[in-house]
């Protein structure tokens, strides 16, 4: 029997599909927060607004005022956010170095994966509707699936924790002038009955543009104030209903649809950017989650969902976004239309303080693309891709002493390609060759151990090793990035290993946490250059390495019951070797980055709330890949303040970077100057 059928036999007979939720001891567990949809991580929740460790809260996402996922996180130490740039301009998040290829992210737990390239923007995940971003760095547990190479991220949406829930608040976005610059807006409701609960949400976040510093140099096709073609729009909802029928058992069922459009800004020196447009970008989720007590000791956890991602890229002949009539590979329309389905079922056993883990994840993903090109209007006919995605984990946490605890996880990956097509115009540009790439299947193996001791409620260390590993993307195997690549159906998993030593300690009042990290890059996918048929091109090889490794802190301390205050520090460094560019540096990551924050609360109803966020500066590369500099160091000061006028209503205002520094974090594309917000919230 092939492995694959003899799997989908064993799901079968399982009655079920998949969970990563975590019950870990150290996570803890917030009200209003979705346990069954977080994921396995390590370390004590943050308290209140501190932003610390592995999780961030809802209440330090909205008092920083963080609408956007990118955003959020890089108030996290060992987590940084930056800009694709490029005629994409995506917002990018990095994770001890690790990019958005090598560190998945999920929402309660369903991963959210392009297949052909998986190039997510995360600018478009709001966050609203989050109870917390958990955040694993460097060990993501085997149990939770595969991919986690350099760590993993999870949303994680609310939960109603009372008979009755209303929240809306609101916040209107001013630019550097005070002038309207958008919106965000939120609702829920939701409730909670001894057996059953039920809740929705909705959010919405348009931004008319933002504002480029007053200190920008104006160019002949940037003229500052307002940044041409940042325009977005973003929406979300989301609605579950569970069942609780015992102290153990849960059971839920839950919908999730996101959709969004934007605009590019434009590189400000460079007159030959692509100009490209989103009209839509929408992913639509469903999924059932459940934990079972089959026993006092047997547990079993198990998940269902079924994805979709649908979008549409446009290029247009200019920066006007009128008309569409050069050559194909500039100016085009590029559908997508992608499913996701499958589950997962974990199976753990706890006795005697020990507890042993089985999981087995399932995923089928479904990718059709088609494209109109130009001049002739010609419409492909559409390409499918198929693959499934299989991963089989043990983990076993073993309580050495009462206070030393030892944990031990091997998952299996393997992946099977069930179709790959691609299409190949003719020289007329209305016709041409509809074809199907090698049909290579792959398989990979992790380890991964941790060593904990806890010899006290406010202590804890750490140590841990792990071996992770990801699969490329069909981009990464078959893309002909517009004629400039050949396909590499053999292209192997890359692999990273990561050494993790760390800890935390409170002495009275005040928390202090740290970690120190390294990893080793091996096998990392590069585009290396060869003469192919008497051409030069390009294609994705294994042979690359690399060297990431650096020190997180963090502090937070409750100075009096009228005063919190908070900080952390992260240093990163990233050693990258590709063989086809000797100049080569791994671009995006600051070597130093800060924030640090004060709330001060004079009187019952009103709070004030500085804060500030210090980077250094990072590598970022020119548009034709021919110069690496650094650039993007930035000291940004930011304040909130927040009056409760009657119980359960607040009114709020803020600005963020105050001082309006000045700062382009990738070549080409400046950031947003000071802003200013005004917010309402009434709760229930």
């Amino acid at each position: 029997m092939h492995r694959s059928s003899f799997l989908v036999a064993a799901l079968s007979a399982s009655l079920a599909a998949p969970a990563f939720a975590a019950d870990a001891p150290e996570q803890g567990e917030a009200a209003g927060t979705f346990t069954l949809g977080q994921i396995v991580v390590t370390g004590q929740r943050p308290e209140s607004i501190a932003v610390t460790g592995e999780t961030m809260t809802a209440q330090a996402i909205e008092a920083f005022n963080r609408n956007h996922l990118d955003d959020a996180v890089n108030l996290m130490p060992g987590v940084s956010s930056s800009n694709s740039g490029g005629s994409r301009n995506e917002r990018l998040i990095f994770v001890r170095g690790f990019d958005r290829f090598q560190v998945p992210i999920s929402i309660d737990g369903i991963r959210v994966y392009l297949p052909y390239d998986n190039r997510l923007d995360y600018g478009r995940f709001l966050t609203a509707d989050v109870a917390e971003i958990q955040v694993a760095k460097g060990y993501a547990s085997v149990l939770d699936g595969p991919g986690a190479m350099g760590g993993a991220i999870n949303l994680v949406t609310r939960k109603p924790a009372r008979e009755i829930e209303v929240e809306a608040r609101g916040t209107l976005e001013l630019d550097r002038d005070a002038d309207y610059a958008g919106y965000n807006a939120f609702a829920l409701l939701g409730t909670r009955q001894d057996q059953w609960y039920a809740q929705a949400s909705y959010a919405r976040t348009f931004r008319d543009h933002w504002d480029l510093p007053g200190g920008f140099t104006p160019t002949a096709i940037e003229d500052g104030g307002e940044r041409e073609f940042s325009r977005t729009r973003d929406w979300r909802v989301n609605a579950k209903l569970g069942f609780t029928p015992n102290a153990t058992d849960e059971y839920s069922i839950s919908y999730t649809r996101q959709e969004g459009s934007k605009n590019a800004p434009l590189h400000v020196t460079n007159p030959q950017a692509q100009a490209w447009s989103w009209p839509y970008w929408n992913i639509e989720s469903i999924y059932f989650l459940s934990t079972t007590a089959i026993t006092d000791d047997l547990r079993l956890k198990t998940r269902l969902y079924r994805n979709t991602f649908d979008n549409l890229l446009r290029g247009f002949d200019d920066h006007t976004q009128t008309t569409q009539t050069l050559p194909a590979g500039r100016v085009f329309n590029s559908w997508y239309d992608d499913e996701a389905y499958g589950g997962s079922v974990q199976l753990d056993y706890a006795a005697g303080g020990n507890r042993l883990s089985l999981a087995f994840h399932y995923r089928r993903d479904e990718h059709v693309e088609y494209s109109q090109v130009f001049p002739t209007g010609f419409i492909e006919p559409p390409q499918k891709s198929a693959e499934d995605t299989y991963s089989i984990a043990i983990e076993d946490r073993l309580q050495l002493t009462p206070a030393l605890s030892l944990t031990a996880g091997f998952s299996y990956d393997w992946r099977d390609l069930r179709q790959s097509d691609e299409f190949t115009l003719n020289g007329a540009r209305n016709g041409g060759t509809l074809f199907g790439y090698p049909l290579v299947d792959a398989d990979t193996w992790n380890a991964q151990g941790r060593l904990e001791w806890t010899p006290d409620a406010d202590t804890s260390a750490h140590f841990s090793l792990s071996s992770r590993t990801r699969f490329p993307s069909l981009f990464e195997r078959f893309s002909s990035r517009f004629g400039g690549a050949t396909s590499n159906p053999d292209l192997k998993a890359e692999r990273a290993t990561n050494l993790e030593l760390g800890g935390s300690k409170r002495f009275g009042a005040v928390r202090v946490e740290g970690n120190a990290f390294y990893s080793w890059l091996d096998d990392a996918i590069v585009s290396f250059p060869f003469i192919f048929n008497d051409t030069s091109v390009s294609q994705s090889r294994n042979v690359g390495k690399g060297e990431y490794y650096g020190v997180e802190l963090a502090v937070s301390a409750q100075a009096s019951d009228a005063l919190s205050l908070g900080a952390n520090y992260t240093w990163t460094e990233r050693d990258f070797t590709d063989p086809s560019v000797p100049a080569f540096e791994a671009t995006g990551v600051p070597r130093h980055k800060a924030f640090a924050w004060l709330e001060w609360k004079p009187a019952g109803r009103l709070s004030i709330l500085p804060s500030v966020e210090i980077a250094s500066d990072r590598w970022t590369v020119n548009t034709a890949g021919t110069r690496y500099y650094r650039t993007g160091a930035y000291v940004q000061a930011n304040l909130r303040l927040d009056y409760e006028a009657i119980d359960g209503v607040v009114l709020g205002a803020g600005v963020r970077n105050a001082f309006d520094d000045s700062y382009t974090l990738t070549d080409g594309f400046p950031e947003a100057g000071r802003s200013f917000f005004l917010s309402a919230r009434a709760r229930y």
